[in-house]
């Protein structure tokens, strides 16, 4: 699923996209050219002209690539299988920055499944970023939010950004550290 690049890419299609670190939407422009930086959890960090813009996943088409399968449960799923594939679908989350997906960086502090009255169920998360300011929060929330909806039998997931307590390097796995060479 990790993929650090530097493959050339030409947009065959006008394409919304998400300027990194800024978070402004944009559209880049059929006939573009770049190279895809990084292509982690179903979306691509592409680098056009001096800057990095992420590519939502299913707008791989407009760079040639195929769109993230969407998640699938066993027939008879129960609790347990739902939770494994919430956490599964939440390590398909990265910043476009960094080549580490949410849960190893430790930016989810908490992750909870409620069965509603109608037998679907919602996820609950409380996360945070790697600095307050970043233009990329609403994105990565974004992100996430759509991917927990994915999975069936889940029909809402409440993604909230807290600062409390502040993330630090501590946070993140040992594999985490070594990938990003902070162990």
């Amino acid at each position: 699923m990790y993929s650090r690049t530097s493959e050339p890419v030409k947009f065959e299609r006008n394409c919304p996209a998400i300027m990194v670190p800024s978070g402004e939407q944009v559209e880049l422009p059929a006939g573009s050219v770049g190279y895809i930086t990084q292509a982690l959890g179903g979306s691509f960090t592409v680098y056009v002209e001096g800057n990095l813009f992420r590519v939502a996943g299913h707008d791989a088409d407009a760079i040639g690539k195929p769109p993230l399968a969407a998640p699938q449960l066993p027939e008879g799923a129960g609790d347990a299988d739902v939770e494994a594939l919430v956490w599964e679908q939440l390590r398909t989350c990265f910043d476009p920055e960094i080549p580490v997906d949410i849960v190893e960086l430790g930016l989810v502090y908490e992750c909870n499944l409620l069965r509603l009255d109608d037998g679907q169920r919602r996820v609950e998360v409380k996360m945070t970023l790697t600095a307050p300011g970043c233009g990329m929060g609403e994105t990565l929330i974004s992100d996430v939010r759509s991917k927990l909806e994915l999975i069936p039998t889940v029909t809402e997931a409440d993604v909230e950004l807290v600062f409390d307590p502040p993330w630090n390097q501590n946070m993140m796995s040992e594999a985490a550290k070594l990938e990003t060479g902070m162990l």
